[in-house]
């Protein structure tokens, strides 16, 4: 398995902490969030536009899927931006992460559960990429319109302070 991963690290980083634009830190993600979006890449169902995961994923075993699940979520978090957080920014992300009730599914430090996806100290970018993609119906969940449908009533001013917010929220340890 650890030698596999080296071609996941070439694109998500050392240890699932990317560093290159628009890719996701997939270290701490939660186990069943990690198969259920490799299920969908694997049968081409995550989205609209392709991926190189789609091509990836095409011949994981649903065992693959499994044991690349529990192999990510044992991995670090990433760590925090080295940039500090704009406050004001900081500020009016918390105040939608509260307005949107986001915490009801992504936990009140954003660290995933289940299949929803750890999004405290996430790429700024690719929060950003993800929200948009929502909103648009570019990127489908699991079979429904959910995040779509919690993201209908914001703009990009709104999806920028919430990326910011969740990609400076601290991480706490366990």
């Amino acid at each position: 398995m650890h030698k596999r991963a080296e071609a996941c690290f070439a694109c998500h980083g050392k240890n699932g902490d990317s560093r290159t634009a628009l890719t996701p830190s997939i270290g701490g993600q939660p186990s069943f969030f990690v198969v259920a979006q490799l299920f969908l890449f694997r049968d081409n169902r995550r989205g609209k536009t392709a991926t190189p995961m789609d091509e990836i994923a095409k011949g994981m075993s649903d065992e693959d899927l499994r044991a690349w699940g529990e192999f990510v979520s044992k991995l670090p978090p990433p760590a925090q931006p080295a940039k500090p957080a704009d406050a004001a920014r900081y500020a009016r992300g918390r105040a939608l992460v509260e307005q949107q009730r986001c915490v009801s599914c992504h936990n009140p430090d954003f660290s995933g559960r289940e299949q929803m996806p750890r999004l405290a100290n996430k790429r700024e970018d690719y929060l950003l990429k993800a929200m948009r993609d929502y909103k648009s119906g570019a990127r489908v969940g699991y079979g429904s319109a959910s995040m779509g449908a919690e993201l209908a009533g914001l703009g990009n001013a709104d999806f920028a302070d919430l990326a910011h917010f969740l990609a400076h929220l601290p991480m706490k340890k366990n």
